[in-house]
């Protein structure tokens, strides 16, 4: 195990909705740890004067949106994997330095081996949106073989800038009907979909029957989005498990020790997430 670090936080904006202190802190319990994991609420324009104050403190942490780009571009050293990415959601202090990782990418794909009950392959995905999150995701769809990813974006200058970053494997559309065309899994990496009310990210009439959805983002009882593609009889899940994944992964990163995965487990089931089989 390495150093404890000075305090263990979670950089956001807003951070209140955030699941993570609960199944974090679980796991510190379990492992007799003297730290308590922290949710920072941090304004854009407090960012950086914040991240050099918890360097100063030793911190360790994750990062969540809108911050986790911007967090890349503050770091001293990055992951391979989170300079292919261009986004940083678990951090460390190591020797006053600031190190940067990406753990999403290693969720995503638990995610959709979960979902599809298989180690993904030969998928062509439509991914919804084009910021950190979904970077994260084309990133492991690179790894699946033979694999290939369609993006949409309301701006589509991100998307195309996404899309050139990971190569001939990625292509950017105009519009999201034209990404979901030809596809057998669909991510929704945009805030859209969490609940009842507000506008889905896609038409669920777009989507084939044998159709499986993801959605990064997650809720109580599952996404309103994801309760739709189920009404629709899709196969669908939220993000809780990736949570717990990249979690069980970033504790990796800070401690170079196994977590009790069983304690963060039932932490999220008890704020009433879904980590089973889809339904």
């Amino acid at each position: 195990m390495r150093e404890l670090p000075g305090r263990l936080v979670l950089i956001g904006h807003p951070v209140s909705h955030s699941r993570s202190p609960a199944f974090q802190n679980a796991a510190l319990r379990s492992a007799r740890l003297p730290l308590v994991y922290e949710a920072l609420d941090i304004p854009h324009d407090e960012l950086a004067a914040t991240v050099r104050r918890l360097v100063a403190e030793r911190a360790a942490g994750n990062v969540t949106v809108p911050h986790k780009e911007s967090v890349a571009a503050l770091c001293d050293r990055l992951s391979p994997l989170a300079s292919r990415v261009g986004a940083v959601n678990t951090f460390w202090t190591e020797n006053g330095d600031l190190v940067g990782d990406n753990t999403d990418v290693a969720g995503f794909s638990a995610l959709a081996q979960h979902l599809i009950g298989s180690a993904p392959a030969g998928l062509r995905v439509a991914m919804i949106g084009a910021g950190g999150a979904a970077a994260a995701a084309v990133a492991a769809v690179g790894s699946w073989n033979g694999s290939s990813v369609q993006i949409a974006s309301r701006r589509p200058e991100r998307a195309a800038r996404l899309a050139e970053r990971f190569g001939d494997y990625a292509i950017a559309m105009n519009t999201v009907k034209e990404a979901l065309e030809g596809t057998q899994l669909v991510v929704n990496a945009t805030p859209l979909g969490v609940s009842p009310g507000g506008r889905l990210p896609v038409h669920m009439e777009d989507l084939a029957p044998s159709t499986c959805l993801l959605d990064l983002n997650y809720a109580p009882g599952a996404t309103h989005l994801v309760r739709e593609a189920r009404n629709h009889g899709l196969r669908a899940m939220d993000g809780a498990r990736m949570l717990l994944e990249q979690g069980v992964e970033s504790y990796r990163r800070w401690f170079q020790s196994e977590p009790d995965v069983s304690a963060m487990a039932c932490a999220l089931e008890r704020e009433g997430l879904d980590l089973g089989a889809p339904t």
